[in-house]
């Protein structure tokens, strides 16, 4: 009993047993998500805009152009079928991608569908791990699995703090029977 009295308060969610973070250590561990979900949403709108911006890189080919990565990368890939399928257009995968970093990114930051924007942060980065970084050797020099790693906290938790999720949560909650019946 003891060891429970002192973790009151210390889960991800801030709730703890009595409903609100209790202490330092609470408050702390209600927030202790934040940072990672800052760092993941600022990386990937940087990649996504990144990517929209450099004409070179959203070309079949050419010095820097993802169709000449795709070319460098497909003997040594995991999974050499996704780099066929990229091939095939990629002009359009490398708008896709962009875009797609862009909304993970921003539904990261802003919070809103954090599991679903998580989610696709992590597919991006197994995506990406089982193609371009899949040879780098050793493994830990290779930073997509590292992301795809650090997506999966948030795809478990969601976006519970300072988020849209969680006003539309509250808003939910306090308006729910006036909405919804």
């Amino acid at each position: 009993m003891v060891h429970a009295n002192r973790t009151v308060g210390a889960d991800l969610a801030g709730t703890g047993l009595g409903g609100s973070a209790t202490g330092v250590r609470g408050r702390l561990g209600s927030h202790a998500l934040l940072p990672l979900r800052l760092f993941l949403g600022i990386t990937f709108v940087y990649a996504g805009l990144d990517k929209l911006l450099d004409s070179g890189f959203l070309a079949a080919r050419g010095t820097g152009s993802l169709g000449a990565l795709l070319g460098q990368v497909h003997d040594t890939a995991a999974l050499p079928v996704l780099v066929d399928l990229a091939q095939k257009s990629p002009v359009g995968f490398g708008y896709a991608i962009a875009v797609g970093e862009l909304a993970v990114g921003l539904g990261t930051l802003f919070g809103l569908l954090g599991r679903l924007a998580a989610f696709g942060g992590a597919l991006i980065s197994l995506s990406l791990w089982l193609t371009v970084s899949w040879s780098t050797t050793p493994y830990y020099y290779g930073n997509d699995l590292a992301y795809l790693m650090a997506w999966i906290p948030l795809v478990m938790a969601g976006t519970p703090k300072f988020s849209l999720d969680a006003v539309l949560r509250n808003r939910r909650n306090r308006h729910g029977a006036q909405l919804f019946g």
